[in-house]
């Protein structure tokens, strides 16, 4: 196979590994599907409130019993429903939904609302008579607002002598420790253990790029398992652990709950039939705890609700033990490259104060490293466009007779001393690492509503211009697909030039095809955030930069 059908074959393979390696080798799941109907407990059956699939239709507000406690703390406020002691309203202080920051970011939504997303933690026992708080218990507080650094203490008890005690805190941050206290002033011996569930209802996953999970996951046995709405339209997913968590993810935001990590647990993944695209997720505690008549029960479990900000998550890693909470960042295939990179541009655009100016920076270092290997793959590149006409001569000559003609190509090639595929390997070993950076500037929400300069109010935003409307000087909102920016167009420019200092295809369809990679990414890119773009465009005028001054080097030196 000649050089330029190899050369084709390197450009169409790096931009499949560059745009679907992570889709298309993704680590197996190794979910465990199970259609066992088994309860965690025997109990499990005769109180709604368990974690199980309610099987009622969506409930009006009316319906809905609602007794609120509100509550400030540092980054989080909202309220709940003294009802079931539901966690179903949530903000984060100090995220907002658009640039204008007029909206605060939502997380958890009521469950009378269109999209309910709500959270409980109960009790479960194996006596199936035993009295316990579910969906509709009133908790009672002697406060209805909390403010902040002030604990949240609600309370329970059944006409039987069991008393339940819950403090909520939260941290600074997004952490919430939920302690509970079972006090036994009954005559029984009562056996007893804890639950968590969340549930979400009548959600449309916002998956507009395959490389990001959005749903449920979770790590058991220190492996991530991430659950599509496939894997559990059918059939429930369980699994079994201890130092794991259960959650939801989105994009920039994550809902997650995990009891203490010296507790075993057991994890369900279920979908919740009455509602499309509905699922609850829990967790039961699987160290079922005896209680004399007098003794009292303590056991602590917490939730994660808030950013996906990973020097926090990393913190909480240490601080509480909770085992690969930072597998919640979806930073995929790559990990090992992914988040060392992550912290590299964490450290430069806080240095600079610019997230931009920490992509260019980060770019350029990443050029600088990996010179050598551009070197090899340019050298040779470029010793083909020296030869260029030779190959022309050689194929008009010979082009009634190809196995002549592949014997006079192979002769110049070892007179020349060049290997025409010397210059796909090393490209093929920095993909994973242009890769990795390409899922960094993805993933991170450092980079949501961050500003670079001019137009560019947010680089995880599209560029807003529009060469359909001169950019802006036409009173004119373009539709989505004809937004073509200043970014993307300039990016294009740059692959175009990039192209014209590579060997130019003989064959004319490679050369069209060649020809419209220029114009097919500048629409492609037209849509992703301008970040990626600017990292993008800078690299192709670093590498022509490169190519060039080598290129003029070996026409010096008449390789």
């Amino acid at each position: 196979m000649d050089n330029q059908k190899n050369l084709l074959l390197a450009v169409i393979f790096s931009i499949i590994v560059l745009v679907g390696f992570d889709f298309l080798f993704n680590p197996k799941k190794n979910s465990q599907t199970s259609t066992n109907t088994e309860t965690h407990l025997n109990s499990r059956d005769s109180n709604s409130d368990l974690p199980t699939i309610s099987k009622s239709k969506n409930l009006s507000s009316a319906e809905i019993k609602e007794k609120r406690l509100f509550f400030t703390a540092n980054r989080l406020e909202g309220s709940i429903n003294l009802y079931g002691a539901t966690l179903d309203d949530l903000v984060l202080s100090d995220y907002f939904e658009t640039i204008e920051r007029k909206k605060k970011v939502r997380v958890l939504e009521k469950e009378n609302s269109t999209s309910p997303y709500f959270l409980r933690m109960g009790w479960a026992s194996t006596d199936k008579n035993l009295e316990l708080p579910g969906k509709d218990s009133l908790w009672i507080s002697s406060k209805n607002k909390i403010s902040k650094n002030e604990k949240i203490v609600l309370q329970w008890e059944n006409k039987n002598g069991l008393k339940f005690l819950r403090n909520i805190s939260f941290d600074e941050n997004f952490m919430i420790t939920v302690e509970d206290e079972v006090l036994n002033k009954s005559e029984k011996t009562i056996e007893l253990t804890n639950f968590s569930y969340i549930r979400r209802k009548n959600h449309i996953p916002e998956n507009k790029f395959f490389i990001l999970h959005e749903g449920p996951l979770g790590v058991f046995n220190d492996t991530l398992k991430e659950i599509s709405y496939d894997d559990i339209e059918e059939n429930e997913i369980i699994e079994t652990s201890k130092n794991g968590w259960i959650g939801y993810t989105d994009h920039y935001w994550q809902v997650a709950i995990f009891p203490d990590t010296e507790e075993p647990f057991k994890a369900r993944f279920r979908n919740l039939k009455n509602s499309k695209d509905s699922i609850q997720i829990d967790f039961i505690n699987e160290n079922i705890k005896t209680l004399e008549s007098g003794q009292k029960l303590k056991i602590k479990s917490y939730v994660f609700a808030g950013a996906k900000e990973v020097p926090l998550i990393d913190e909480y890693i240490k601080k509480l033990d909770v085992n690969k909470l930072d597998l919640s960042v979806d930073f995929g295939w790559f990990y090992f490259l992914t988040k060392p990179l992550f912290y590299a541009l964490h450290f430069l655009s806080s240095l600079f104060q610019n997230f931009g100016i920490g992509i260019i920076i980060l770019t350029i270092f990443m050029r600088i490293a990996l010179f050598p290997l551009a070197n090899k793959s340019f050298k040779s590149m470029n010793a083909m466009r020296i030869l260029t006409p030779e190959i022309k001569r050689i194929r008009e000559r010979y082009k009634d007779d190809r196995n002549k003609m592949n014997q006079e190509m192979f002769a110049l090639y070892r007179n020349k001393k060049i290997n025409p595929a010397a210059g796909c390997l090393p490209i093929l070993l920095q993909i994973p690492i242009f890769f990795a950076l390409y899922k960094v500037l993805f993933v991170s929400i450092e980079m949501r509503h961050a500003p670079f300069f001019g137009w560019i109010k947010d680089l995880s935003a599209p560029d807003p211009t529009s060469i359909f409307n001169l950019f802006g000087l036409i009173p004119w909102d373009p539709p989505l697909f004809l937004t073509i920016g200043i970014w993307p167009i300039l990016m294009g420019l740059t692959m175009f030039l990039q192209q014209k200092l590579n060997p130019p295809p003989p064959d004319p369809i490679q050369a069209k095809i060649f020809l419209m990679l220029p114009l097919i990414f500048t629409f492609l890119l037209a849509t992703f955030p301008s970040g990626m773009v600017v990292y993008w465009t800078v690299n192709n005028v670093l590498s022509i930069g490169q190519q060039y001054i080598l290129l003029k080097r070996q026409k010096k030196d008449n390789i």
